[in-house]
């Protein structure tokens, strides 16, 4: 999908050049090199990704889909011709997008107002209001306006005009920013059966750009699914811009709702809300709700307002209103985000008319002229039935203990057993109408949220941008050379669609290279050697840390064998010197429960949002899953020890003494072996020669976030304490920046990496949190106050960074 530049850039000066040495201008003569087209790896397998999880929804794994949908390829949503209008000509062709918009059927969205206003439960909470009733007392035309008010501020009936006209402007923009914007066909399909079985679609997405909320209903009704009702951040937007957005189809929580439960105005907000979504979904409006963050929020990863719209949908089908809804998960992924409206290191002020409009500009300047326009591709993943998720939905959640109960023994040597149990950690705060849902709703909500982001993130492609911002921060202290370049390109691909995850463009191997360092120019330096190859490196300072975000995107294809590596190279650490030989390590028996034992310490000490492990599948599962990926990418093989069983024996008696079956769902003790029978398994590293830096690679994928982690212990003595999590947080990015320069090392100089690494020691016990009159407060715990453990939890945690 990517396509080769149309136009040359000119290279600025390489920092590590001197003043005498300049970059010539390589891009038009294709860097200075006879390089061969080569098209190597996307012709050959493209796995068809979204489908929903076989434990939980089983009938709605096999009713929306067919095999033959899997070949119906892609299409660009933004590619608007002459033959997409009824008519014909010359001035058709000038008028094309104009057309197409008026043509767009858009269905009538009636006003709801009245059937809100006498539904049970705004009645009830007007009864509550007036004199008599169980309210802070008002009249019944009070009450009846506040109603109106508070509807006001929900919801507006869509203006077909505003939404023409914003489809003809988005077409005109979108086309000048992206080269495409992709959707697959098979995938498109399964949406439509899902809206033809006459149940509400919700889509629940991702958040990567403010422009999501924009472009993904444009989408969608340029493939007839209708007008999409998006569920925005209202602290997001300005009033006039909120405004605007309720016309063009947009849901905003009122304030109200947050309000606590015995607060009249919260209870009424609230009956508002449930009823505005009841009538929503009756009406079989499309809905979307974004489950993460949007862009610049700093802390929690999963959306505490998109968990609030999807309880009230959660609730809306419990209560009967609609006998069930189609879930879809949705993924938008972005060569380069179009330019960011907010600083990385600040919070994000809400985005107005003007604001908004500046930035479209800026992003137009910077795409005009050169060839910096990226690909876009949305995702939308397999439907399945809410109704059937709540009735089969199996959590291994039952018994969990804090991060603190299961890590702090183990980090001050008071402790040598990991305690086989789940993880506590909930960063998410709960807000709105989810306040005054109960217990057991409220964790049904948290465990579809997360289910459904983990299956979003699994459909999501890696682009281009991932891969090579992933290449050059392994290769950054010497650069890479171009011809070496291609061919690592190539095999990251590959090990990608090998793991099931598909890539986000297509193309000649010259062509996506070139294109894909264009996208990254500000960020990469080019140097023309003396054997008349390239070299290509990254720039020393922020340029390290936008990489880094960038090949994050990275990061879910590979983090099982991430998380894997990390913990043999904690196993190893003990015994062999941190940088010995490869062959010396390759001499180390490591059994198979030291191994689950060490990757279960990783999983506990990540945060949870990282992960996004599926409810349904335990911790044990997972780290079986981890031992099998690190056996099949052949950085384990199996070492048969005298008087053991070997690894390949299947037979029959074992099988039946040791695998007895289980009801489904049982989790205790172990799902697929023996314990006894696992700990007498060995397993060493593999000798060959891609190994070692293979394992060095997938260390790194995790560096930023260990890193932070280990800066952030190193920093507990130098800390100013007690202090608010805001000011904390700054003087720890400080920190961050201060030693990046000193020792080069930027990738981890990012806000939220910071947040994370806060929020994680304090629940490790490291920091504790105490209400102040600014807000919590933030001091050293008493456990931790002494420079030796402070050590030792620096200690435990860089056991797990390769150097």
């Amino acid at each position: 999908m990517a396509a080769p530049l149309g136009a040359p850039l000119q290279m600025q000066q390489s920092p590590r050049s001197g003043r005498g040495g300049q970059e010539s201008s390589l891009w038009s003569s294709g860097f200075g090199m006879k390089l061969e087209a080569v098209t190597p790896f996307l012709g050959k397998y493209r796995p068809f990704v979204g489908r929903c999880c076989q434990a939980c929804t089983p009938k709605s794994w096999e009713s929306l889909f067919h095999r033959s949908i899997m070949d119906l390829g892609f299409c660009n949503a933004i590619l608007v011709q002459e033959e997409d209008t009824r008519f014909r000509g010359w001035l058709v062709r000038r008028l094309c997008y104009f057309l197409w918009s008026v043509e767009q059927h858009i269905p009538p969205c009636k006003d709801a107002s009245q059937k809100i206003m006498e539904s049970t439960g705004v009645q009830k909470a007007i009864s509550g209001r007036v004199p008599g009733g169980a309210g802070e007392g008002q009249e019944p035309g009070q009450a009846k306006q506040e109603v109106q008010r508070l509807l006001s501020h929900i919801q507006a009936p869509p203006r077909p005009f505003l939404l023409r006209l914003l489809g003809w402007a988005l077409l005109w923009l979108l086309n000048r920013l992206f080269l495409n914007v992709q959707l697959h066909r098979g995938q498109l399909k399964m949406v439509h059966q899902a809206a033809q079985a006459d149940l509400p679609l919700v889509l629940l997405s991702t958040h990567k750009s403010f422009l999501d909320g924009i472009m993904l209903p444009f989408v969608l009704l340029s493939q007839g699914l209708g007008v999409l009702r998006v569920a925005w951040d209202p602290h997001a937007c300005s009033p006039a811009l909120r405004a605007l957005l309720r016309h063009l189809g947009g849901l905003f929580l009122p304030p109200e709702a947050s309000l606590p439960l015995d607060s009249p105005k919260g209870v009424l907000a609230r009956a508002v809300v449930h009823a505005a979504m009841e009538q929503l979904l009756v009406s079989g409006q499309p809905l979307l709700i974004f489950l993460e963050e949007p862009p610049g929020a700093q802390g929690w990863r999963l959306s505490a307002l998109g968990q609030a719209w999807l309880g009230l949908v959660v609730h809306t089908v419990q209560a009967g209103v609609v006998p069930d809804a189609m879930l879809v998960p949705v993924a938008i992924t972005y060569d380069l985000v179009a330019d960011a409206l907010h600083d990385p290191h600040h919070a994000a002020p809400p985005l107005g008319l003007w604001t908004g409009a500046l930035a479209v500009l800026r992003s137009l300047r910077s795409s005009w002229g050169c060839s910096r326009q990226g690909c876009v591709r949305v995702h939308l993943a397999q439907p399945f039935s809410l109704q059937e998720y709540i009735t089969n939905s199996r959590s291994c959640w039952g018994s969990r203990q804090t991060l603190e109960q299961l890590l702090q023994p183990l980090v001050l040597g008071q402790g040598t057993v990991v305690p086989d149990t789940e993880k506590e950690q909930e960063w998410t705060p709960v807000v709105g109408p989810l306040l005054a849902l109960g217990e057991e709703t409220q964790l049904l909500v948290r465990r579809l949220g997360c289910h459904v982001l983990n299956a979003s993130v699994a459909s999501s492609a890696v682009m281009s941008t991932a891969i090579m911002a992933t290449l050059l921060l392994f290769r950054r202290q010497k650069g890479v050379l171009l011809s070496h370049l291609l061919g690592e390109f190539s095999w990251l691909t590959e090990e990608t669609l090998l793991r099931g995850f598909d890539v986000g463009f297509s193309g000649q191997l010259r062509g996506l290279v070139r294109h894909t360092l264009s996208l990254l120019r500000p960020h990469v330096a080019l140097m023309r050697t003396c054997p008349g190859d390239v070299l290509v490196l990254p720039r020393p300072g922020p340029s390290l840390a936008h990489l880094a975000r960038l090949s994050a995107e990275l990061l879910p294809a590979f983090l099982s064998e991430a998380v894997g590596a990390c913990a043999v190279r904690g196993l190893l650490a003990r015994r062999v010197p941190p940088e010995g030989p490869w062959e010396l390590q390759g001499l180390e028996l490591l059994s198979q429960s030291e191994l689950y034992g060490q990757i279960l310490l990783l999983l506990h000490l990540l945060p949870r949002d990282l992960l996004l492990l599926q409810p349904c599948q335990s911790s044990y599962c997972y780290c079986q899953e981890v031992l099998d990926r690190l056996i099949q990418c052949g950085l384990l093989v199996a070492e048969e020890t005298p008087g053991s069983q070997l690894a390949c024996d299947t037979g029959r008696q074992h099988l039946s003494t040791k695998l007895l079956w289980k009801p489904t769902g049982d989790f205790s003790d172990s799902d697929s072996d023996d314990l006894e029978v696992a700990a007498g398994r060995y397993f060493r590293l593999s000798q060959q020669s891609r190994c070692p830096d293979f394992f060095i690679f997938l260390c790194r994928l995790l560096s930023p976030l260990l890193g932070a982690f280990a800066h952030t212990a190193a920093f507990l003595h130098q800390g100013r304490l007690p202090d608010t999590e805001p000011g904390y947080s700054r003087q720890l990015l400080r920190f961050l920046q201060a030693t990046a320069r000193e020792k080069g090392c930027f990738e981890c100089v990012d806000p939220h990496l910071a947040i994370r690494a806060i929020w994680t020691f304090r629940d490790l016990g490291v920091l504790q949190q105490t209400p102040g009159p600014a807000g919590p407060v933030l001091s050293l715990s008493p456990a931790f106050a002494s420079r030796d453990s402070q050590e030792k939890l620096e200690q435990f945690i860089r056991q797990f960074l390769c150097g």
